[in-house]
This record gives structure tokens, C-alpha cells and sequence, in this order.
């Protein structure tokens, strides 16, 4: 193989990353099935429609930080309190940046940008996947 078609893998725990940006994205809708798996009203396939409620990002907040709020008393009718709460609490627990406006994804409705939703994840997975690794350590 030439030094041309050489391509590097890493490994993560949600399967091989190459470098393109697809593998990135697939690599990191995994790790968000897997970390909102079994919550209602809560099914991501993708970085757009998937969290136009703000139910998955409550979600993955919430599967780090369960006695943050109570999920089961959210819905996904009032979208506006639940981004409220799902970036208001990335933010005091996880040190993680509004990147994403409230009014904007209000604004957005049942589309947002999906380049502005994954590069909000791809921040929550940086800060997130750090509680991962310690529970793997303990």
C-alpha cells in the first residue's frame, strides 16, 4: 500500500474512526443512541429532526446527570423549556458552552441546522466522555 491510500483508524469504544468527517458523524450518532437509548420521546437518527424538541439533548445530559432534573415530567410539546433546561444544565454540571441559541432552535422548528446541532455534541461528547473514562477507572 502506498503512502498515497494510507488511511488512519482509531478505535473508540462505539467502533473504528478513520478521518473523514462521515466517520466522525457516524461514530458520534452512535455514542448519542447509546447514551439516550430507552428514554420516551427520544429517538436519534440523525443531527437535525432527532433533537428539534430538545428531548435528546435533555436526555443526554440526563443519562449523566440523573438527579439533575426529572425526566419523566418533561414534554416534548414544550420545546422551549426543555432546551432551556438541557443547556442551562450542560452548562452548571459539565462546563459545556451555549453554542446553541434557545430562540434559534425555537425558530428552527421540527429542522435545525444539523451542522449546528452535531458541533453542540461534538462538544458534549468532549466534556462527557471524560465521566466515561473515570467510571471506567473506578
Amino acid at each position: 500500500m502506498d503512502m498515497e491510500t494510507k488511511t488512519t483508524v482509531t478505535r473508540t469504544r462505539f467502533g473504528p474512526v478513520g478521518r473523514s468527517g462521515t466517520d466522525v458523524k457516524d461514530m458520534l450518532l452512535r455514542w448519542c443512541q447509546t447514551k439516550t437509548s430507552g428514554y420516551p420521546h427520544v429517538n436519534v437518527v440523525n443531527f437535525s429532526s432527532s433533537w428539534c424538541d430538545g428531548m435528546a439533548f435533555c436526555a443526554l445530559i440526563h443519562h449523566y446527570y440523573p438527579d439533575a432534573f426529572d425526566f419523566s415530567t418533561l414534554d416534548p410539546k414544550n420545546r422551549r423549556s426543555n432546551f432551556d433546561l438541557a443547556f442551562k444544565t450542560a452548562e452548571e454540571k459539565a462546563d459545556i458552552a451555549p453554542l446553541l441559541d434557545v430562540d434559534d432552535m425555537i425558530l428552527m422548528k421540527d429542522k435545525p441546522d444539523w451542522k449546528c446541532v452535531f458541533t453542540y455534541v461534538q462538544s458534549m461528547y468532549r466534556k462527557l466522555r471524560e465521566l466515561d473514562y473515570r467510571e471506567i477507572q473506578d
